[in-house]
């Protein structure tokens, strides 16, 4: 069945969605500043505990990333997602939810070919080239005695 240009825009229009950009982002921002701010109760309990920043700030971040490992894994991650769109996506959380969002989607697969092997898709090149870059970055700072 062949499908003409208008005919399929009148498809697409009829079955996608309309949305409120105001509504999405204020969903965005109260969502993203939420993790945020549970982030920095995390932060303040910390330093109550440890008396050390650098301490407190690296717990803060394996907490937030172990909470919205486990949530994805509990498949309410995705939920929230779906109504706070980029305010998920731009904490590091987002970061967890990116490995392992692939890996619990093809765990039926086994623990090495599906969980294993699929946990990296998303965030393989974000690691990648975040590492290159960091290292491109040290070495004109090195170089340049730039630090």
């Amino acid at each position: 069945m062949q499908v003409s240009q208008q005919q399929y825009k009148k498809m697409y229009e009829k079955t996608s969605p309309n949305s409120n950009l105001f509504v999405d982002c204020l969903w965005a921002f109260c969502v993203g500043g939420a993790i945020c701010a549970l982030g920095q109760a995390l932060g303040n309990l910390y330093m109550m505990v440890v008396q050390d920043l650098q301490v407190a700030r690296t717990w803060v971040s394996v907490t937030l990333v172990a909470l919205a490992a486990i949530l994805t894994a509990c498949k309410i991650y995705d939920n929230i997602a779906k109504y706070a769109g980029a305010g998920t996506i731009v904490p590091i959380t987002g970061f967890a939810n990116s490995i392992v969002s692939p890996a619990m989607e093809f765990k039926s697969e086994g623990l090495v070919l599906g969980l294993g092997a699929k946990m990296f898709t998303v965030a393989g090149p974000v690691l990648v080239y975040g590492t290159t870059a960091s290292v491109i970055y040290g070495l004109i700072l090195y170089f340049f005695h730039l630090y």
